[in-house]
């Protein structure tokens, strides 16, 4: 009974809280869990965690973890940021070149560009893979919509732009995805509405219709008397109703969200090898009072804690921005909502229920103190790595950067640098030697061109030449430029060959040199490429998820509806990027060649041939299309099904089928033209019968009249009419008759 009363309780309390409020939810989970906690006490289990044991577990991880970052990581990071920057080292000296050689960001900036085309140069980024024939439509417009919502709904090539720098800088760049619920108000205004209009207004959902004034018609004019056609009764009809009305519409809309996260905000467990793997994986920020009302959050319960702060203890962050002389400026806003508090989503696999099976659980902790707002199951853990080069066996996070690679090389090269124009400007500023006493100070301190020089003798002032020994320093610089190629694959062929790297190479000798110094940066897009996998695999487990209704969008110039509840979320993940050897004339080249081949196998054998289909043939000339810069190949070719059929031709006859028809068809027409033959003489017989029937019934005629005319005698015309006639009806039946048998038309 006690186990029943709790259960209704916990109804009770989120019925009140309208299901959103997030205090609400933990109060009935509180009281769920105690329920359990008797149900297992009654049946001699173990009970759930209990919250106390929880709540230190939890703060045990998030402790542990901020100290990894903040401690181990992140001061290596910040010099990393220092070195990208070019910032001084800390030993320059006054009155010494303090030049810096910015080997980590020519690097760097050499390489992205060849990264974001790898990536965004195709049609599509990535392809999921159907696990059944009957699955390919959906993976195809799954695909597209993955895309969309990469490009369209969030600004995915900023987001991975600046992932891939994290990765190149600072070992390792981080994702989160989220699918959010978004409510916005959209309130507009309306003037001259009829009756009809605003009423159909009214009926639409989510729509608040306030009318703002109602007046008539102008343009009716006076009253217009009317009968009423059943008393007789005149009245006058009123001029129609004119609103002007304020309407505000309630939005949702749910969509995946993309975010690039800071590296100092990123929270994992020391001995974790892998986000999958970790015991706790979180993101910490500084989140305003707004922001977390949004979510659900109680107000005056998140505003307890803006005055806690984080980050003021972490270097990597104060090193990212200069300009920031104190975190706490941070908290100094006026405006209560804009207050900032810490806030940290974090996921661990803990055993919550004990059951003995520890499962994935999201926990949003505020403050200082790691308080616990929301606990609850979740089904994957929303982060997606990129790391630049990954050691085995250890986490993402300690991977190695460009800055593992060259932080000695600009080193070197800063100290050859400054001692080169050091040396340089004392060949062309050289010191001067005086003799004290015997000269005017200030005659020598005098820079001035042609200036003199005061002396009591001849030669109490002469300049201590030095010469000029930066030469020596050339073929070092050249050695550093060589071992950096080595270490980052970044070289003069991998950018564009320029006029020295061409003299006396063959064509073969060019192609190899390029295919060798692009080796190491396709290495590193395909691993880049293994963190898209994971992101786009996040990407459809949330639609396919949180998506309850179809959208319309326009993929491929097409609006389409799309509707994901039907699709297998657990479709694997092909990524198109164009990695190979090669540039891409050599891969239009092949690609040409490779279209001649199938053109002719389809001349040859026909559509239907065991050796390449109409679909294939499509393919190569849409990524013909997309290599020439057009990343929606749509425009020009269509894409076709693999499991298109085409049409059966019909087998040509052969010679002697030929003769055949060719015999047919001229017995044909000479029975035709017999037939046309004798219709033509039955049509002169028929005119020449009517002709004689005329002439004959003339005679008659003539004939009757001579006999009135000389017995004087009635004769009976009517009846001879009669007669003849009857006669020439049985004719004409006669005639039909033979048609009838003969098979010709009537004439």
């Amino acid at each position: 009974m006690k186990k029943q009363a709790l259960k209704t309780a916990a109804e009770d309390i989120l019925t009140a809280g309208n299901n959103y409020s997030a205090s609400a939810m933990t109060k009935a989970e509180d009281v769920e869990r105690e329920a359990a906690t008797l149900a297992a006490e009654e049946a001699g289990e173990e009970p759930p965690m209990g919250d106390t044991e929880f709540q230190s577990i939890v703060a045990n991880e998030i402790t542990d973890a901020i100290s990894y970052i903040d401690t181990d990581l992140s001061p290596y990071r910040a010099q990393a940021t220092s070195y990208y920057r070019g910032d001084l080292f800390g030993n320059e000296q006054e009155g010494q070149s303090q030049v810096v050689a910015t080997e980590v960001r020519d690097t760097v900036n050499s390489m992205l560009p060849s990264i974001m085309r790898v990536f965004f140069s195709s049609e599509r980024t990535v392809e999921y893979v159907p696990r059944s024939q009957e699955d390919v439509p959906a993976a195809e417009q799954a695909t597209d919509y993955a895309n969309y919502i990469l490009n369209q709904d969030n600004a995915g090539f900023t987001v991975l732009y600046g992932t891939f720098k994290d990765s190149l800088v600072r070992k390792c760049g981080i994702v989160k995805t989220w699918w959010a619920k978004n409510t916005t108000v959209r309130v507009e205004k309306y003037t001259g509405l009829d009756d009809g209009t605003r009423m159909m207004i009214e009926q639409e959902p989510d729509s608040f219709v306030t009318v703002i004034k109602e007046y008539d018609d102008p343009e009716f004019g006076e009253p217009q008397q009317m009968v009423d056609p059943m008393t007789g009764a005149v009245m006058l009809m009123p001029a129609p109703k004119l609103y002007d009305i304020e309407v505000k519409r309630v939005i949702s809309e749910g969509r995946v969200c993309i975010e690039g996260v800071p590296p100092e905000e990123f929270l994992i467990d020391r001995n974790a090898r892998s986000i999958d793997t970790a015991a706790f994986v979180g993101h910490r920020k500084m989140a305003t009072v707004a922001e977390l009302v949004a979510m659900g959050y109680d107000e005056d319960e998140v505003s307890e804690y803006t005055t806690s702060v984080d980050f003021q203890n972490n270097e990597e962050y104060l090193r990212r921005r200069p300009t920031t002389t104190t975190i706490g400026s941070m908290n100094e806003s006026m405006n209560p909502f804009m207050q900032r508090v810490l806030y940290i989503e974090g996921f661990m696999r803990i055993d919550y229920d004990g059951d003995g099976i520890p499962e994935l659980r999201k926990i949003c902790c505020i403050g200082e103190g790691n308080t616990i707002l929301r606990n609850e199951p979740a089904d994957m853990v929303g982060f997606a790595d990129f790391p630049f080069d990954p050691e085995p066996h250890t986490s993402p996070l300690e991977a190695n950067s460009v800055y593992d690679y060259a932080k000695d090389l600009q080193e070197i090269k800063s100290d050859i640098l400054r001692n080169t124009l050091d040396s340089l400007a004392q060949s062309i500023h050289p010191r001067t030697a005086v003799v004290e006493g015997q000269v005017n100070m200030d005659d020598v301190l005098n820079n001035e061109t042609g200036a003199v020089i005061r002396m009591r003798a001849p030669g109490m002032v002469q300049a201590l030449s030095t010469p000029f020994v930066g030469q020596a320093a050339f073929p070092m610089l050249e050695y550093m430029d060589g071992i950096k190629e080595d270490r980052t694959g970044m070289s003069r062929a991998s950018m564009g060959l320029n006029a020295d790297a061409l003299q006396s190479s063959t064509k073969a000798a060019v192609s190899a040199t390029i295919s060798a110094s692009q080796s190491r940066l396709e290495l590193t897009t395909r691993i880049l490429a293994e963190g898209m996998k994971k992101l786009f695999k996040q990407i459809l487990q949330l639609t396919v998820a949180n998506q309850d209704k179809a959208r319309m969008v326009r993929l491929r110039n097409t609006w389409v509806q799309v509707d994901p509840r039907a699709w297998d979320a657990t479709m694997d993940v092909s990524i198109n990027v164009g990695l190979g050897s090669g540039d891409t004339e050599q891969k239009m080249s092949m690609l040409a060649m490779i279209a001649g081949k199938q053109e002719q196998a389809l001349q040859l054998m026909g559509p239907q041939n065991p050796l390449v289909s109409p679909a294939q043939y499509a393919n190569t000339l849409r990524k013909m299309v997309e290599l020439s810069g057009f990343k929606d190949s749509s425009q020009f070719f269509n894409a076709i099904p693999a499991d298109y059929q085409p049409p059966v031709p019909q087998p040509k006859p052969s010679p002697e089928e030929m003769l055949a028809q060719v015999q047919v068809k001229s017995i044909e027409a000479d029975i035709e033209k017999k037939a046309a033959d004798l219709a033509l003489q039955r049509e002169e017989m028929l005119l020449k019968d009517d002709r004689e029937r005329d002439k004959l019934a003339s005679e008659q005629f003539i004939k009757l009249r001579e006999l009135e005319l000389k017995y004087n005698a009635q004769i009976n015309e009517t009846q001879i009419n009669a007669e003849i006639q009857r006669d020439r009806n049985a004719q004409e039946q006669m005639n039909m008759q033979m048609q009838a048998q003969t098979g010709m038309p009537p004439q």
